[in-house]
């Protein structure tokens, strides 16, 4: 039986945040220990490249385009995606992406933290998700 390439999260995460920070282009500026392990990259392999290292094939870019949306204009993004690690497994995480600011209010980069997604979350998303490639195709 072909079994789908997934890391255990609830084992990995042990109730730690992965946590990322990014300029204004998403090119990450931090990686906390939890997001290196998580992902498989060290954080010199992560600090300096985009974010979307990690993007998943799965993932439509009309969910990337809505986050981009709402992060720029300065609110906060929630939702949900699958990562892909370095070594080809993926992982589900439910993410909040946050606009930072400096003293004038201009966006000058964000911060993002994640924790596991549910097993129910993991299925909606998959489910809209798939009907999004679709459309894009």
């Amino acid at each position: 039986m072909n079994r789908p390439k997934v890391v255990d999260e609830e084992y990995h995460f042990e109730g730690r945040a992965i946590v990322s920070e990014t300029d204004t282009k998403g090119v990450i500026t931090f990686a906390n220990r939890k997001f290196c392990e998580i992902s498989g990259y060290t954080s010199e392999e992560l600090i300096g490249k985009p974010h979307n290292i990690i993007r998943h094939p799965d993932m439509p870019k009309a969910a990337f385009a809505q986050m981009w949306k709402d992060i720029q204009s300065g609110q906060t993004w929630h939702g949900f995606v699958k990562n892909l690690r370095k070594d080809g497994l993926y992982y589900w995480v439910e993410t909040e992406i946050t606009p930072v600011f400096d003293e004038d209010k201009k966006i000058t980069g964000y911060i993002a933290a994640r924790k596991p997604a549910s097993r129910k979350n993991i299925e909606e998303a998959s489910a809209l998700y798939a009907k999004m490639l679709e459309a894009e195709k």
